[in-house]
């Protein structure tokens, strides 16, 4: 008697719909329905015409100006929430046209608003240097002086009002770029599905791609590699026509603004000389031979003839299972976090208790991991968790120490000076994972275990200080080729991708050519100048975990008035405040060095 086994029927991805509540998160903290979304809506947009008041009479008294930048940052505070709101409902699920239509009634509203406020600027930069001196020195602008201490640095970036005005009318057009890549990455790619290691049919999406990459075998890892790769490769011109006009967007309003570059250009809000965007690229670019020596440990100790993009994913000690619920990946990253103290602990511990986070994916979902914070709301979480990947425990650390970070710089700035920069933003997550990482490696049960760890921590300070510098120097030199007039191409831009590859990854690494898509693939390339900044980040990290490591009350108490410090100060300043100085690349070559010891001890382990 014969008989014919059952089909195994394909993994999909729940609709959201289908999600449990308790998963998800809980955007009541902004507004408790859609139509209290629309009641804010409406009062804000009622608002915009006010600006029109102020127009022409904000050198007129300290009392006028005071009124005018209040206005302006109440509106500003109310936006944000609307904003948030609208965005957080998208992520959800980027194929629901109502969110979507939502979303976009918020960005023409935007778009209004700043219109409306654009005379704002240059008739604070048109007011006689000695009057704008007497009005900043009343007491009654005492909060608002470093505004616009940080406006009047804007001066010769500043176009007139008619100028302003035209520039504010571009904001809609200039997304249309970014907008389009995401919908089509997001929403329209379709990656089929593969067969698991345990013979079922999974569907391969972008939150799939990495746990086949971690897969022990090769076979699955090749497939998911070449079919994930196959689906942009089929939309290469679509990609490269996106990515183009984002960086000649960049390029435009660079030009548009008087500043030197698009480099420059990114780097002036943060008052961040180029310098440290360089010295950055240098001190990496000096290491490599140290990273081509662990991919090599790595080739070794897995036993492959060669090595490939798809084989860098998965640990080296790949039998050795490390699996974590929701719930237990949560209570390690809180045992890891004790020494931040018990207000630190006990505030993200009922955060995620009372829903901060949106747990898993399910279909349409934005790819990837975020923590978006507000003054007003919780600071969300978006994750799309997977307990067989140690990385995504890794991950909700990460995105807990942004939302810690809004948490303690909203309890402890007014609204205008709330809102970290990013250049800091990384300092505070990947500190987070340094003491997860410092937490585990002192509970690992046998050299076995440690050996697993610190191959996870390679990882990381590969992907996060290396990988992320190699996307920087993609995004400097593409900057430059528009800058200098070549077209970007398909042929040019994976001309360029292909250079930094060879470079980054060695002599005796195999680069397959579908890696080259890969530049069309980065969320991150459509707001350039941004991946650096997780570089320079986990190399702060890196000094200020082990000063408070190794410190007592005064260091712990350094880094929780970084994280208290929102924007009162310039990047750089709140950094020294805390112990560390970015604008010396020392930061960086200590990281560096952390990774080739523990390649030494890697390959002694194994």
């Amino acid at each position: 008697m014969s008989t014919t086994k059952s089909p195994v029927p394909t993994q999909s991805l729940p609709d959201r719909k289908d999600v449990p509540q308790a998963d998800c998160w809980n955007l009541a903290s902004l507004f408790p329905s859609d139509a209290e979304w629309e009641t804010a809506y409406a009062e804000l947009e009622s608002q915009i015409d006010t600006y029109e008041s102020f127009r022409g009479r904000l050198g007129e008294s300290a009392e006028t100006l005071l009124e005018a930048l209040q206005f302006e940052s109440d509106f500003s505070r109310k936006a944000e929430r609307v904003a948030i709101y609208s965005f957080l409902k998208t992520t959800e699920d980027q194929g629901d046209s109502d969110y979507q239509a939502m979303k976009a009634r918020f960005q023409n509203l935007a778009v209004r608003a700043n219109q409306a406020a654009s005379f704002v600027q240059p008739e604070l930069l048109a007011i006689d240097p000695e009057r704008m001196d007497q009005l900043a020195a009343d007491p009654l602008l005492e909060p608002f002086r470093l505004q616009l201490d940080r406006v009047l640095r804007q001066r010769p970036h500043t176009l007139s009002d008619r100028e302003e005005r035209l520039l504010a009318m571009q904001g809609e057009m200039s997304s249309a770029a970014g907008n389009a890549f995401r919908q089509l990455n997001d929403v329209d790619l379709r990656f089929g599905s593969l067969t698991d290691k345990d013979g079922n049919e999974k569907e391969l999406s972008h939150a799939t791609f990495i746990q086949f990459l971690n897969s022990p075998d090769r076979s699955i890892r090749q497939a998911a590699f070449k079919q994930y790769y196959k689906a942009f490769g089929e939309h290469e011109n679509t990609l490269a026509a996106t990515l183009g006009g984002s960086v000649h967007r960049d390029v435009y309003y660079a030009r548009a603004r008087n500043h030197e570059s698009s480099l420059e250009s990114a780097l002036f809000p943060d008052n961040v000389p180029v310098d440290v965007y360089e010295n950055l690229i240098t001190a990496v670019r000096d290491s490599l031979p140290t990273v081509h020596q662990y991919l090599d440990v790595r080739r070794r100790k897995m036993n492959l003839p060669d090595i490939h993009h798809y084989d860098t994913y998965v640990p080296i000690l790949s039998d050795m299972k490390k699996e974590h619920t929701w719930d237990e990946a949560c209570q390690v990253v809180i045992e890891s976090l004790a020494p931040l103290g018990s207000e630190y602990t006990q505030t993200l511990t009922d955060g995620l208790r009372n829903r901060w986070a949106d747990r898993y994916p399910n279909r349409g979902k934005q790819s990837g991991a975020f923590s978006c914070g507000s003054f007003d709301g919780d600071p969300y979480i978006l994750m799309n968790f997977k307990t067989d990947v140690l990385n995504d425990v890794f991950t909700l650390t990460h995105e807990a120490g942004h939302s810690m970070h809004s948490w303690y710089s909203a309890k402890n700035q007014p609204y205008q000076y709330y809102d970290y920069t990013i250049f800091v933003a990384e300092v505070a997550s990947t500190f987070n994972e340094q003491l997860l990482t410092e937490h585990l490696l002192k509970n690992a049960s046998d050299d076995a275990e440690r050996a697993y760890l610190i191959n996870n921590e390679l990882d990381s300070i590969r992907a996060t200080v290396v990988r992320q510098t190699m996307f920087a120097e993609f995004e400097k030199k593409t900057h430059e080729m528009a800058e200098s007039g070549q077209p970007l191409t398909v042929a040019s831009l994976r001309g360029a991708y292909r250079e930094l590859l060879d470079a980054y990854f060695g002599p005796d690494f195999v680069v397959d050519e579908e890696l080259e898509l890969e530049c069309f693939r980065i969320p991150h390339f459509y707001r350039a100048f941004y991946v650096y900044k997780y570089a320079t980040g986990l190399s702060a990290a890196v000094a200020l975990s082990r000063r408070v490591l190794e410190g007592g009350q005064a260091e712990l108490d350094d880094y929780l008035k970084f994280l208290s410090g929102g924007c009162s100060k310039d990047p750089l300043d709140l950094l020294r405040d805390a112990g560390v100085d970015m604008a010396s690349p020392e930061p960086v070559k200590t990281t560096l060095q952390r990774f080739k010891t523990l390649t030494e001890e890697l390959d002694q382990l194994l």
